[in-house]
């Protein structure tokens, strides 16, 4: 009488486990059927390079959902940082120097977007979409709502560049996310995260120091953005005041498929480098088929809605 019970346990722990896991099969074994050439290794390296962008986003909107919050504003730091490093490279500025500066930026606006929800208790909604709207019309204003080209050649190594077969942007992105994983697992800082996205009062009795903290998500997630504009400046040798735009919800999207949940005190970066790799497979299937990017934009929607009903399941299972 009790096999089935166990049964339908083992099913939904293996369904909760490996959910995102069997999603990149499915996918994956989808995109070879339409393409035989999907699993080559330069389309394979391709898709991680095209990946690497979207991810290092995701890697900071990652520690913002954590502790329960939300950043609409990485898709304006995105643009805001590429045109100003693209700025700074045709008045002169060394490369290294105009990368750090442009960077700084995303950390200026996280500051401020962390230091308004947590000193003056809004919410984190109504801040980072005044920081989004913010960024993005400092982006317009200060190019004319133009592109900025003719920048250093030197400058689009950090975007284009490989090392050996490999390439580079897709290396620091692997390299963040191991980073990342280390800090959320085994340090005291990734503990206090998931113990304010958990409850944040109790946190707070706890002696943790929790606006600190919560702020401090919000410049990581910016710096990140910076620096993932920065990255996609150099790799279309171009400061673009319009890119950037819906990459705040793809972030999200790729949290919520990796298994992190909106409420907070859930979630990792390795799944999150799942989930950007299965929206990258997804995106390519629709490449394939020749479909419009309305289509993508309406399944990624309907992605979010699924992920988030399954992880309500999940949930609800495990209690």
């Amino acid at each position: 009488m009790n096999q089935p019970n166990f049964n339908k346990k083992s099913f939904w722990g293996i369904l909760k486990s490996y959910n995102l896991f069997l999603l990149l099969i499915v996918f994956i074994v989808i995109a070879s059927i339409l393409s035989p050439s999907f699993l080559e290794l330069q389309n394979v390296i391709n898709l991680w390079q095209r990946s690497a962008i979207p991810g290092i986003i995701a890697i900071g909107m990652t520690f913002v959902v954590i502790v329960g919050g939300i950043d609409l504003s990485v898709g304006s730091v995105v643009a805001l940082s590429g045109v100003s490093v693209a700025l700074l490279l045709q008045a002169g500025v060394p490369i290294p120097a105009a990368t750090v500066l442009a960077a700084l930026i995303g950390v200026a606006f996280g500051t401020l977007a962390g230091s308004l929800i947590t000193r003056c208790n809004l919410p984190d909604f109504i801040v980072t979409m005044a920081v989004m709207t913010s960024a993005r019309g400092a982006a317009l204003l200060i190019t004319n709502g133009t592109p900025i080209f003719n920048l250093d050649p030197k400058f689009s190594f950090l975007g284009q560049g490989m090392i050996g077969s490999l390439p580079l942007s897709g290396l620091i992105w692997l390299i963040l996310t191991a980073v990342a994983a280390f800090v959320l697992k085994y340090t005291a800082y990734g503990r206090n995260l998931y113990a304010i996205g958990g409850n944040k009062e109790a946190a707070y009795l706890s002696g943790i120091r929790v606006k600190g903290i919560y702020t401090s998500v919000y410049i990581i997630s910016g710096l990140l953005a910076a620096f993932a504009g920065i990255m996609l400046a150099s790799w279309l040798a171009t400061g673009q005041p319009t890119e950037g735009n819906g990459y705040e919800l793809n972030a999200i999207a790729a949290v919520v498929l990796g298994g992190a949940s909106l409420s907070g005190g859930i979630g990792g970066v390795i799944g999150t480098f799942g989930g950007v790799i299965l929206l990258q497979i997804i995106t390519n299937i629709f490449n394939l088929m020749g479909l419009s990017s309305y289509y993508q934009q309406i399944f990624s929607g309907i992605i979010i809605v699924g992920a988030l009903l399954l992880n309500k399941v999940m949930e609800s299972r495990r209690k």
